[in-house]
């Protein structure tokens, strides 16, 4: 789909929590951004030393690992909420705790190239799917914790909270 254009979603394509996230998204070639976004958070991540990704910047937080390990959830439960939708299914979704989520991952206790290998082939993954939809499959949606999301939305959703953790891994854990 090399001429596609994926547009911004309208604030009634997704909850308004959720537009926080598609703020941070810049205008420009969606798809093009979402693969630069990848290469130059997966070349910021390879610079946290392992040490340092022990770190946590207060004792009820997540550490630098877990952070990682939540984008990896994250990005996969957004775009198999997509893919669903995408796919004309109407299984309402549901949803998941990232503090459970986190707690279980083991991304404590990984080595911190093994995330990025891991982050970067989800988003290779994430990329390959969403350059197969048509504009009409990235208008559908469907039902993802009790709430109306579109594929549209939900690619931007993906972008954007990856800019959201990645500046607070600058501002709060000093990466």
């Amino acid at each position: 789909m090399a001429n596609l254009t994926v547009k911004r979603p309208a604030a009634t394509e997704h909850h308004q929590y959720y537009q926080q996230y598609v703020n941070l998204v810049p205008d420009g070639d969606y798809l093009a951004n979402l693969e630069a976004q990848g290469r130059e958070n997966a070349k910021f991540l390879r610079g946290i030393s392992e040490q340092k990704s022990t770190h946590r910047y207060a004792p009820d937080k997540w550490t630098i690992r877990e952070v990682i390990g939540h984008l990896i959830d994250a990005e996969r439960v957004f775009a198999y909420r997509a893919l669903t939708f995408a796919r004309g299914d109407v299984t309402k979704l549901p949803s998941f705790d990232e503090n459970a989520w986190a707690k279980e991952s083991n991304a404590a206790d990984r080595a911190m190239k093994d995330l990025v290998a891991e982050f970067e082939a989800v988003r290779a993954a994430t990329l390959a799917m969403f350059r197969g939809l048509t504009e009409e499959l990235f208008a559908r949606s469907g039902v993802a914790s009790d709430n109306q999301v579109s594929v549209r939305a939900l690619a931007y959703i993906i972008a954007g909270h990856e800019r959201h953790h990645v500046k607070v891994l600058r501002e709060r854990y000093g990466v």
